[in-house]
């Protein structure tokens, strides 16, 4: 299940993402296969985060957990301090990304307006 808002007046990955969202999705993009947990990507979030503001934990994993959901992020079981523990890894790249909204939408309003949509497209790729 899809979940995210889509603002076409934001740019970027802002169009889908949250500010403090965007920062920890490049930081498990930039830890690559080494992967995090949510603590340090909850760190490095905080402290990227402009203007003062904070995330609580909490956030942070309830986002990472829905991009595991979505197929955004992967993860392996860690042990450590307090039992077991998620270190995030990324399943799809920025660019893998990207593509996944595009098909994301299009699915949607083709879904609802499929007349619409294939003319829109046509109209679009001349």
């Amino acid at each position: 299940m899809t979940v995210f808002k889509f603002d076409p007046a934001k740019s970027g990955l802002r169009k889908t993402l949250r500010e403090y969202e965007e920062i920890a999705l490049r930081y498990i993009w930039d830890v690559g296969d080494e992967g995090a947990g949510s603590g340090k990507t909850w760190i490095h979030v905080n402290e990227q985060l402009k203007d003062g503001k904070s995330i609580s934990r909490a956030s942070v994993i309830f986002y990472l957990n829905r991009m595991v959901d979505e197929g955004v992020l992967g993860f392996r079981d860690a042990t450590g301090k307090g039992g077991h523990h998620r270190i995030y890894i990324p399943e799809l790249d920025e660019r893998g990304y990207q593509k996944y909204i595009v098909k994301t939408l299009y699915k949607s309003v083709a879904k609802d307006f499929p007349e619409a949509t294939k003319e829109a497209m046509k109209e679009i790729c001349q």
